[in-house]
């Protein structure tokens, strides 16, 4: 809560970088995944869900469906409405994820499922299904001081 958005231009909305120093978990020895972000943050593993192994098999973690040779296979939650939710990173590095998030502003000409740069590339976790109307008004520096998961919360995972 309280975080500014610093990304509006039209193809996402993203937020979730917050000001100065990492905080929270920032401890123990570094590895891919704990304590490795360049000022000791904890890093998130890409995880990707195909949607040909779900279920009973497991996500493909650190790489994405290109690099596992599956180029262009739906996921599970692809990035195919308006307001579909992301895990953001760096481009190029799979394992980058952090606190940032994104809010995918739906062009159906761009982003078909399965057939987009973000499916199987970065993880989708869910979508707004109430109020994504004030997506499309939202600016760099605003503040969205609340959000409330309203169903799948049992899935989700600390």
């Amino acid at each position: 809560n309280n975080m500014n958005i610093q990304r509006s231009d039209g193809f996402v909305v993203q937020t979730g970088d917050p000001d100065g120093e990492a905080v929270g978990y920032t401890g123990g020895t570094p590895s891919k995944a704990v304590g490795a972000g360049p000022k000791g943050e904890r890093l998130v593993p890409l995880e990707i869900m195909p949607l040909k192994d779900y279920p009973g098999q497991e996500a493909l973690y650190e790489r994405n469906i290109d690099e596992d040779g599956r180029g262009g296979e739906a996921t599970v939650l692809p990035f195919s409405s308006y307001g579909a939710m992301g895990w953001a990173r760096e481009e190029y590095s799979p394992n980058s994820g952090s606190s940032q998030f994104f809010w995918l502003l739906f062009d159906s000409d761009l982003t078909p499922a399965g057939k987009n740069l973000l499916d199987g590339n970065y993880p989708c976790f869910g979508y707004v299904v109430k109020g994504a109307d004030f997506l499309q008004d939202v600016k760099e520096g605003d503040i969205i001081t609340s959000a409330e998961v309203t169903q799948g919360v049992n899935n989700l995972k600390l």
